[in-house]
């Protein structure tokens, strides 16, 4: 099946793009991050500087890490979910479970291993890149030099094949239960790391009250309390989205009309679907929004006290910076990434309702009300996370509760949230209605 692996990604290459690209991007972020750890770890490094680094590596990794998993999984589900046809045609020519599992696995394996050598290059650029922002700003020392070693390289390729592997194995562990009509039992296993995410997250916002205004370790608390808390509603993203969709179904019918109505009907039947796209919206808007306004707090309050940054604080401030920086390069990248191949996908669909008597402008209006559902609801569940950090960190930092320039800061990162959505999905619904419906009913049947 192995072989049958490699046979089926080179006669479907375009199918492969997004899980390549998703698993080739993950790499690098690791592994630019975790060359921190060789750049520190190589002989004539002073304390301070290695220090930095190691810092940077392990928070940023971190972050990475749990980025990667969740933009690699939901890349995966979506692009196996929409081979339930294929996998259905294999079970009838007499392939066991078995051997469909070895097939998609072997192939997401390949993906992995294939993202993380391209990654390489452009790691080694990332890196030195990073170390030279550490050195401009005077965190490490100019003669140190940087080091690409075994730490980067090996936890980049493991990290990507795990997430990979793991990921394609419970997709298709699903898709296989579908396709022999095997009713999908709720995870218990999805719901624990659900909850136990929920959990620590509450604990550590919590764990803020615990610290003084002036610990160096007070924005690490509610910093992962939010992250915790994102990832928690990312797992419950389809509960999350049906409750929403139960909530304004009946306005959003009055105002939108059909339009309105068939997105919702659409939306609540594709809620498992559209999982690989709120993810990466509450995860986005989640961390992005804690970190920079609990930045903005910080640099408010060290400019009213009149002290001198220290070494420590400008090492802080770069590490939320480049934070953000990664999660909104990435998260844009995943939400385009997966949007492309949900709509994309659609065109039997969209084919199907315009033989329906629905014409191109309502398919189009129906996108982009979905559209509108999905964004609402990654934001509004990201900006609860958010908050539950931000909140507590202000009221002990200063003697407030909201940041001063904290809406500025929401209002931006919703900004660019809606814009990658509605841009993406509008965009590749009216590429695939460019078809024929008769033509795009028959090519997808």
């Amino acid at each position: 099946m192995f072989a049958l692996a490699l046979r089926s990604l080179r006669q479907r290459p375009g199918r492969s793009v997004a899980t390549l690209l998703a698993a080739f991007l993950g790499a690098a972020i690791i592994m630019t991050f975790n060359s921190m750890h060789d750049t520190a770890g190589a002989r004539g490094v002073d304390s301070v500087s290695s220090e930095s680094l190691t810092t940077a590596a392990g928070v940023v990794g971190g972050y990475g890490t749990l980025l990667v998993f969740f933009a690699v999984a939901s890349t995966l589900t979506v692009n196996v979910r929409q081979r339930e046809r294929e996998i259905g045609l294999l079970r009838a020519t007499g392939a066991t479970p078995a051997q469909i599992k070895r097939m998609i696995v072997g192939e997401a394996a390949v993906l992995a291993l294939i993202g993380s050598a391209l990654a390489v290059g452009p790691a080694m650029l990332g890196g030195r890149a990073l170390l030279g922002a550490f050195q401009d700003s005077g965190q490490v020392a100019d003669g140190v030099a940087y080091h690409f070693g075994p730490i980067a390289l090996m936890s980049g390729i493991d990290v990507t094949l795990l997430a990979s592997v793991g990921a394609a194995f419970l997709a298709v562990r699903r898709a296989t239960r579908a396709a022999a009509g095997v009713r999908q039992p709720r995870s218990r296993v999805r719901d624990f790391a659900g909850y136990a995410a929920l959990i620590a997250g509450a604990l550590g916002v919590c764990a803020t009250f615990a610290f003084d205004a002036t610990d160096a370790a007070l924005m690490a608390a509610p910093a992962y309390g939010a992250i915790l808390l994102s990832a928690g509603f990312a797992v419950f993203s389809p509960r999350l989205l049906r409750a929403v969709l139960g909530a304004v179904e009946r306005p959003l019918g009055a105002i939108a009309g059909a339009s309105g109505y068939l997105a919702v009907h659409q939306m609540r039947r594709r809620a498992d679907q559209l999982t690989g796209i709120l993810m990466p919206l509450i995860l986005f808007t989640g961390m992005a929004t804690a970190t920079l306004c609990m930045q903005s707090v910080q640099n408010d309050a060290l400019k009213a006290s009149g002290l001198t940054r220290s070494v420590e604080d400008k090492n802080l401030e770069t590490l939320n910076l480049v934070v953000v920086g990664v999660i909104v390069v990435f998260a844009c990248v995943m939400l385009v990434n997966s949007l492309y191949a949900a709509t994309a996908y659609r065109g039997r669909e969209f084919g199907q309702q315009r033989l329906a008597g629905a014409t191109p402008r309502q398919v189009l209006a129906g996108v982009g009300v979905e559209g509108v559902l999905l964004t609402a609801t990654g934001v509004f569940f990201g900006t609860v996370a958010a908050l539950a950090g931000i909140l507590p960190f202000t009221m002990v930092r200063t003697d407030g509760v909201l940041p001063e320039r904290g809406l500025g800061i929401w209002l931006g990162v919703v900004a660019v949230a809606a814009a990658t959505t509605l841009v993406t999905s509008v965009a590749t619904a009216r590429r695939t209605l460019r078809a024929p419906a008769v033509e795009a009913v028959a090519l997808a049947a």
